[in-house]
């Protein structure tokens, strides 16, 4: 995806959860970033074969295997995205924490709604 479909992307997560705010911008451009370069490096990984291990010849002359450095850095990016994510609070921990409640579980959306559980409960 582009990193311009990736930030409406987090924005749509992040509206989901009533986390939404302009402050997070600059954290979700970055992972927007993040995100769009894993995407390229994957799709590099793929169209070279996909191999997690390739072929490496030293200075000495010989070779060894090693592992692919495009997927080494798709998990670098991947980890990076993860903090991010994490510091969005768009995963199921750090969403607890920076709320008190679980993702999905259904909010008070006004006194009326509030009065009529307090009546039935």
């Amino acid at each position: 995806m582009t990193k311009k479909k990736w930030i409406e992307t987090i924005n749509g997560q992040l509206a989901a959860l009533g986390l939404k705010d302009p402050a997070y911008a600059p954290a979700v451009d970055t992972l927007a970033g993040i995100l769009e370069q894993r995407d390229k490096t994957f799709r590099e990984f793929k169209a070279g074969g996909g191999s997690s291990a390739i072929a490496y010849t030293n200075k000495a002359g010989a070779t060894n295997l090693t592992k692919n450095p495009l997927l080494v850095l798709w998990d670098d990016l991947n980890k990076s995205a993860l903090a991010y994510w994490r510091e969005l609070g768009l995963t199921p921990v750090s969403f607890k924490k920076m709320t008190g409640d679980t993702p999905g579980k259904e909010k008070p959306r006004g006194l009326a709604e509030v009065i009529s559980k307090l009546e039935t409960g």
